[in-house]
């Protein structure tokens, strides 16, 4: 598998934020959606990643920068077809050695609440992340779940 930083700018990627969005939009009431779009995912903060298996998109993910100590998980994905592959876990511990190399002392992510989020809840939890409360501008939602990971 091949992680690269991605300019968001390919056919490939803008369909698989298309699914994710709308795989958000159907589980998750409008009020407490908070996936990223391409333009949104555009910003200076935001570095993007996507992971590739030949020509292949397996999915992506991105670390946001919310102060010189402190990043944030947004737009984890797996194409529907690569799912149950360690697509998932491998490009979370990207982001997590990325996160280090910047020097964050912590890093955090928002999920939804509901059973559809299970599976990445239990991978978040396999890798240290615990329930905290809301950070950065979220605030209590019981439709979100917020967790941190000590770096």
């Amino acid at each position: 598998m091949d992680i690269k930083i991605d300019d968001l700018t390919g056919p490939e990627i803008a369909q698989l934020i298309s699914e994710h969005l709308q795989s958000m939009a159907f589980q998750s009431p409008p009020e407490s959606m908070h996936a990223l779009g391409l333009e949104s995912l555009r910003q200076p903060e935001i570095t993007f990643w996507s992971a590739w298996e030949g020509d292949q998109l397996l999915g992506c993910g991105a670390l946001k920068e919310l102060g010189r100590q402190h990043g944030e998980i947004k737009s984890m994905r797996t194409a529907s077809s690569h799912r149950r592959k360690g697509v998932a876990r491998q490009i979370l511990q990207h982001i997590i050695e990325e996160a280090k190399l910047r020097g964050y002392q912590r890093l955090s992510l928002e999920t939804g609440s509901m059973a559809a989020f299970e599976p990445a809840r239990k991978l978040y939890t396999s890798f240290g992340f615990r329930n905290c409360e809301p950070f950065a501008d979220y605030i209590d939602d019981p439709n979100n779940v917020f967790m941190t990971k000590e770096l």
